[in-house]
């Protein structure tokens, strides 16, 4: 693994253990739904850096993902991918703060279902990148 792969690797390493330590917890589910966007989004980072592609600033996943499909297709949920993306937009203004589109906290099936998709992306990436 290259160097520059590595950083982003160590914070999306840190995302999951946040999303992990918070996950069950009824009061929690934005914040697990924030740290395994956030750790989806540095793991397809870390993939296009480990590609020599750009690093682009953003944080659609789809969009990265779309990226990372064009080295090799890791056959991820993309509904599960603009779901997630969603909640992190909403994330980022205080009117909403952890809710989804709907105006709803995850619920806690749904911030299970983030942790276990995010575990998903992590395990194909390191699959992918040795």
């Amino acid at each position: 693994m290259k160097n520059k792969t590595s950083g982003w690797v160590f914070f999306a390493d840190k995302d999951m253990l946040m999303a992990r330590a918070v996950t069950g917890n009824a009061e929690l589910t934005g914040g697990v739904a924030f740290h395994c966007q956030q750790a989806i989004e540095k793991f397809l980072k870390a993939y296009l850096s480990e590609h020599d592609k750009e690093v682009r600033k953003t944080h659609d996943l789809l969009s990265l993902y779309s990226e990372a499909k064009n080295i090799q297709d890791w056959n991820l949920d993309e509904d599960m991918l603009k779901n997630i993306s969603d909640i992190y937009i909403e994330l980022r203004y205080p009117v909403n703060i952890a809710m989804k589109p709907d105006g709803l906290l995850p619920s806690i099936e749904e911030a299970q279902s983030y942790w276990e998709f995010a575990r998903t992306v992590e395990r194909v990436f390191r699959s992918l990148v040795k």
